[in-house]
């Protein structure tokens, strides 16, 4: 198994005053020439929105943007004509495909919004582009992982357009977890939301990272109350 540590102070970091994003990997003025993407992920950005906070519409294409937030909740307009309001519970996917127009603003004026956005390379360039979303229940990933996007129908996950799985965690201190590719010759990008865990005798604290790869399973142990998210993507 070859691992790959992202440790949180490492990460990039901005202060836009309404936004407060942290990067894992290259974007917008943080630029590392040793963090440029982990196989199919290109971005993980974690986001702090101040309330009234918005992004203006402004365009994508070919890339699979899916985001996840934790606090508060984020609206969302876009030219194929989707639109809504995500929360905890929530996860959106947008493939850009051919080309996309998009709006992100906090929709409260006061309340912050939290989230993970993360994009991956398609797996075929230039589809239809599209735009979904889905509540899940958070109870269904205690102890245990829940799929939140695949490609595969019976992961009854929001669909994606490349051989990759999103999965989410609540692992109770002290419990152990095995995570097992759904893809051969897959890595996975584990993060840690909240609390602290050990990967391979390494110990990860909140929102460290650690990339994985060369490995079909591995088995995650709580150091307290955590929770986890799984990106499962090709390592080309």
């Amino acid at each position: 198994m070859k691992t790959l540590l992202f440790r949180a102070e490492d990460r990039g970091s901005a202060d836009y005053g309404w936004l407060k994003p942290n990067y894992y990997f290259s974007f917008a003025q943080y630029q590392n020439p040793d963090k440029v993407h982990f196989g199919a992920l290109r971005v993980l950005n974690d986001d702090f929105i101040a309330g009234g906070g918005a992004f203006p519409t402004h365009p994508h294409d070919n890339m699979e943007i899916i985001t996840i937030p934790f606090t508060g909740g984020l609206k969302h307009k876009d030219s194929t004509g989707g639109a809504g309001t995500i929360k905890a519970g929530d996860i959106q996917i947008m493939s850009a495909g051919t080309g996309v127009q998009h709006s992100e603003a906090n929709a409260s004026a006061t309340e912050p919004v939290t989230l993970f956005q993360v994009w991956l390379f398609p797996k075929e360039r230039n589809i239809t582009p599209r735009y979904d979303q889905k509540t899940f229940d958070i109870q269904n990933r205690v102890d245990q992982w829940q799929i939140v996007v695949s490609p595969r129908e019976t992961d009854q996950a929001l669909w994606i357009n490349q051989d990759a799985r999103f999965a989410l965690t609540n692992l109770t201190k002290g419990k152990n977890i095995t995570y097992t590719n759904a893809f051969e010759n897959n890595g996975v990008f584990l993060v840690v939301i909240e609390g602290s865990v050990t990967v391979d005798g390494k110990l990860l604290n909140r929102r460290d990272a650690i990339g994985i790869s060369e490995t079909e399973s591995f088995t995650i142990t709580a150091s307290e109350d955590a929770a986890l998210l799984a990106i499962e993507i090709p390592m080309f």
